[in-house]
């Protein structure tokens, strides 16, 4: 039995940040319900993965419910922006998505990463249920957000630190 269950449903407002400088960074998500503020702690694979997964997702609702009226991802960068109290819950070990047709809501399900002791049944879970519009800006947020981050070499592939970078494949080794 998870450790808890949290629905914030429906979400006042759902977004994702980072806090910290490139390389150092720390991801979250975070959403507002009322007077109440839930923040998860997110890799910035994660968020890169959520954001793709969030357009597709959308993009399949909409082939399959054509009279649905197209989400916005207007976004305000000021009210995109991740708020005290930064207080995560958890570490999410898995992100999914899910929609409910009756309600047109968008649902991202949370788990709690656990370690090899714990029991996997014993993870906390927090589900945000959002408009499509809100993951939309969501989605488009996150994608901006992880594009600020370290340069990517276009040889390796791997972030380029601002003091250098040391290329595995221009160091003259095959192997």
């Amino acid at each position: 039995m998870p450790r808890f269950e949290i629905d914030v449903d429906p979400c006042d407002h759902i977004t994702a940040d980072a806090i910290g400088s490139p390389g150092q960074r720390v991801f979250y998500l975070q959403a507002y319900q009322d007077n109440r503020t839930i923040t998860v702690l997110i890799e910035k694979a994660q968020l890169q993965s959520l954001a793709i997964g969030v357009e597709q997702f959308l993009s399949q609702i909409s082939q399959q419910n054509p009279d649905l009226e197209e989400a916005s991802g207007d976004f305000v960068e000021e009210q995109m922006r991740i708020h005290p109290p930064v207080d995560p819950l958890f570490r999410a070990g898995e992100i999914g998505l899910a929609y409910d047709k009756e309600r047109d809501r968008v649902i991202v399900f949370t788990k709690e990463l656990l370690t090899e002791e714990e029991e996997p049944d014993s993870a906390a879970q927090v589900r945000f249920w959002a408009s499509r519009s809100q993951m939309r800006k969501l989605a488009r947020w996150g994608a901006d957000v992880t594009s600020r981050g370290r340069p990517i070499c276009p040889q390796c592939g791997q972030p380029m630190e601002p003091e250098g970078h040391f290329c595995p494949k221009k160091n003259g080794h095959l192997h």
